[in-house]
Parts: structure tokens; C-alpha cells; sequence
């Protein structure tokens, strides 16, 4: 009797501890039962929240400085959602690259890039002469 309601006791638990918290709706003490995410994390995703909820993952890593796709896809794994969806790594990989860099895409800052840039430009500039 005692295991039977020791087991069901669990049960109940570990539902608990694996619902999904969105970041739309979860107050605080709900944010920090999200593996990670701390009284000063929380704080600043409500902070971010008070102007408009975030319209999905790349939204929030946007918004809240401490959640980048790292973290994004740990706290995903804990239970975090965004509008009831999961982080989605690949879905902004354009996004955080900006973010990254304030706002420019990484990919221009690479003297690869700017070396293809000038080749391409030194290319339609002179005409080719066949012979």
C-alpha cells in the first residue's frame, strides 16, 4: 500500500517537474523551475514581457540578453516554450548571427567574404576578352 502510494506520489512529481513552461504566461517562480534559469534571468524575460510577449524563439533570444541558441536549446530541453513551441536551432541561425554582431551578418566581417566581394566586383568591372 505504502509503495502504491509512494509510486503514484512520484508520478505526480515528475509530471510536474517536465510540464511545459511558456514564456508567455509562466510567472516567475514558474521560470525558475526551468533548469538555468535563475532569479535575474526570470526577471529580465518578465522585464521583456511587460512590453509585448515574444513571438517565438528568436523573438526572445533577441530581447533578453543572457539567452542566446545555447542556452535557447538547453532551456528548451528543460521545458521553456515560446507561443507552446520548442527551440528550433536551425530556425535562426541568420538571426543570432546578426545578433552576434550588432546587427550585421557575420559572414561580412570574414575577409573571405570581402576578398569574394572585391574578386566579384573586379570581375564585372573589366570585360573579358576571349581569344
Amino acid at each position: 500500500m505504502f509503495r502504491s502510494i509512494l509510486a503514484a506520489a512520484l508520478a505526480v512529481f515528475a509530471l510536474h517537474a517536465f510540464a511545459a513552461v511558456d514564456a508567455n504566461k509562466a510567472s516567475q517562480a514558474e521560470l525558475e523551475t526551468v533548469k538555468g534559469i535563475g532569479p535575474a534571468l526570470s526577471t529580465k524575460i518578465l522585464d521583456a514581457r511587460k512590453h509585448a510577449g515574444f513571438k517565438d524563439w528568436g523573438d526572445l533570444v533577441e530581447r533578453v540578453s543572457g539567452i542566446g541558441p545555447g542556452n535557447a536549446a538547453r532551456f528548451s530541453q528543460a521545458g521553456l516554450t515560446v507561443a507552446g513551441q520548442g527551440y528550433v536551432a536551425s530556425a535562426e541561425p541568420e538571426r543570432a548571427a546578426k545578433t552576434a554582431r550588432g546587427g550585421k551578418s557575420a559572414k561580412s566581417h570574414t575577409g573571405a567574404a570581402n576578398a569574394e566581394a572585391g574578386a566579384a566586383a573586379a570581375a564585372k568591372a573589366s570585360p573579358t576578352v576571349s581569344r
